[in-house]
């Protein structure tokens, strides 16, 4: 807009310095009209880029700062497809007290931690008396956290939802819902559901024990925790396709094996006996 005033100015300055020697060359008082830019037009001028800016601005979207989502990816320091080596480092546990579950068509491991009995916290600080880690092909796919009866005596269902509620955010409550962690799927271990927290990858599931006056979690890996599924099924199908098989297999060692041994005591026996 300032650039705009100066050459106006300077445009009527060179038109009023000229306009002598117009009338000079006419002889005649001086007619010539000179038309003048006014400040109005201007302003208007500038206001046209002004105009311009503002409906930039305008039209651009401002974001508003983005809300950190619940991480539901770990359970305190432990990270869903986690290695069973690096969480057994993490956890100060020995990789041989991982318990193997099947070993075909996929290798399901459970590894356990009393959280009670080691040197990593104190029944009176932790409310958590056990973790139960499960494994699907050496990673971590799902996690049951058991809590310590005294620890957890007298709470409500909607107190332990409050507190879970603050590190994983709003939840949901599944009617009549019940969740199966048994990675052997020999007998029926399931607990129904009283919260859920979840998103697309994973899920956390608080229960009340039926075992024992204590609340539980279950937590999982969507996808892995749909592989072991799947894995595990199978396995069982395989097992009780072979079982019977190996059982007959069995006898008959143990039969020869027998026959064996009454042989022996034959040879010995048979010259030394007298009527």
């Amino acid at each position: 807009m300032i650039n705009a005033r100066r050459l106006a100015v300077s445009v009527l300055g060179g038109l009023l310095v000229a306009a002598p020697w117009v009338c000079s060359q006419n002889g005649k008082p001086s007619a010539a009209k000179v038309n003048v830019i006014q400040p109005l037009a201007i302003e208007e001028m500038g206001l046209q880029h002004r105009r311009v800016l503002d409906g930039w601005l305008q039209a651009a979207p401002v974001s508003a700062p983005a809300v950190a989502a619940p991480d539901l990816s770990r359970y305190r320091n432990f990270q869903f497809g986690e290695t069973l080596t690096a969480l057994a480092k993490q956890a100060g546990l020995a990789l041989s007290d991982a318990k193997v579950i099947h070993e075909r068509p996929a290798v399901i491991q459970e590894l356990e931690w009393p959280i009670w009995l080691s040197g990593a916290s104190s029944s009176q600080t932790d409310p958590v008396k056990t973790v139960l880690f499960s494994f699907y092909n050496g990673e971590l796919f799902r996690i049951v956290v058991i809590y310590d009866r005294g620890e957890t005596e007298g709470l409500t269902a909607g107190d332990m939802i409050e507190a879970i509620s603050a590190k994983y955010g709003t939840a949901t409550k599944p009617a009549d819902t019940e969740i199966t962690f048994s990675s052997a799927q020999v007998y029926d271990d399931s607990e129904r559901i009283l919260a859920c927290w979840e998103d697309a990858q994973y899920s956390f599931n608080l229960y009340r024990s039926t075992y024992q006056p204590t609340f539980g979690i279950i937590a999982f890996s969507k996808k892995l925790d749909a592989l072991a599924r799947a894995a595990t099924a199978q396995a069982n199908r395989l097992d009780m396709q072979t079982t019977p098989q190996q059982e007959i297999q069995s006898q008959q060692r143990d039969d020869a094996k027998n026959r064996e041994l009454l042989e022996k005591a034959r040879q010995v026996n048979k010259p030394n006996f007298r009527i």
